[in-house]
């Protein structure tokens, strides 16, 4: 088992972020986390990072148990973690080259002198991801595609065995998104992929490779389970109190409102 939340709540300023949270992710899963904004996505990473610490429940990621063990950087080196909050805290002089290399180090900055095979590591990720060709330039320049595409980089160096995506296309234009797409496609593809969390509001970014979708609603449970169930015009009108339609294209779904003459013949 990568994760698992039993009955995980969470308390902030006397409120409930969290309410009873279970889910369970197994290894060489690819999970959705689907939620509205204000749902409490956010809390539920920063439990999985060991940033903050459930108010009630159990924690376990990646064989280590919240509170019996010591967590920190053990743990955050074995959880690859793509933000857009990252890429503010990097040092305007560093370029993609030195922040992908910082990844093997799990620090925000290159504080450590790379091995060759550090080095190599970075040079094939780079490769790969199709960020060779402004591997020298100063990251603060890149677009915001290019950027999150060096993150992805950065938090694969330490060949982690979980890897969040924390809504990578926030931003994007549909190129960058599709182009950012494609490179977690390859990823998932690879044999020895981790288990990724890919975080989200929009279902038309669900890739064929995530097969488990959990929906998050105003800090509770509101489904989890096979992508196609979840994510299907039923659960989601109930979801969004809201009249929905979902249809599949070569593997992935597209949303839109119901019309009025939709929604007559699916009550009919």
């Amino acid at each position: 088992m990568v994760v698992q939340l039993e009955n995980v709540s969470l308390k902030r300023d006397g409120k409930w972020i969290l309410q009873d949270i279970n889910w369970q992710i197994k290894k060489g899963e690819h999970w959705v986390l689907f939620g509205l904004n204000g749902s409490g996505k956010t809390a539920i990473l920063n439990l999985l990072n060991a940033y903050n610490f459930p108010t009630k429940g159990k924690i376990t990621v990646l064989d280590l148990e919240f509170g019996k063990t010591y967590l920190g950087e053990k743990l955050r080196k074995q959880i690859g973690f793509v933000s857009s909050s990252l890429q503010e805290k990097f040092h305007p002089d560093d370029n993609a080259f030195e922040v992908v290399l910082s990844g093997a180090f799990a620090s925000i900055g290159l504080y450590e002198t790379p091995t060759d095979d550090i080095r190599k590591n970075a040079i094939a990720l780079l490769e790969e991801l199709g960020c060779m060709e402004y591997a020298n330039r100063d990251y603060t320049t890149l677009s915001q595609g290019e950027k999150q595409r060096v993150l992805i980089a950065r938090a694969l160096m330490a060949h982690p065995s979980l890897l969040i995506l924390d809504e990578p296309t926030n931003g994007l234009d549909f190129i960058a998104r599709e182009q950012l797409l494609e490179s977690v496609e390859k990823i998932t593809n690879k044999p020895d992929a981790p288990t990724i969390i890919y975080v989200t509001h929009h279902v038309e970014e669900i890739l064929p490779a995530f097969s488990k979708t959990f929906l998050l609603k105003k800090g509770q449970v509101f489904a989890a389970g096979e992508t196609k169930a979840m994510i299907s015009s039923d659960t989601l009108t109930q979801y969004f109190n809201l009249p929905v339609k979902v249809q599949w294209d070569n593997g992935r779904p597209l949303l839109s409102k119901q019309t009025v003459k939709e929604t007559v013949e699916m009550n009919s």
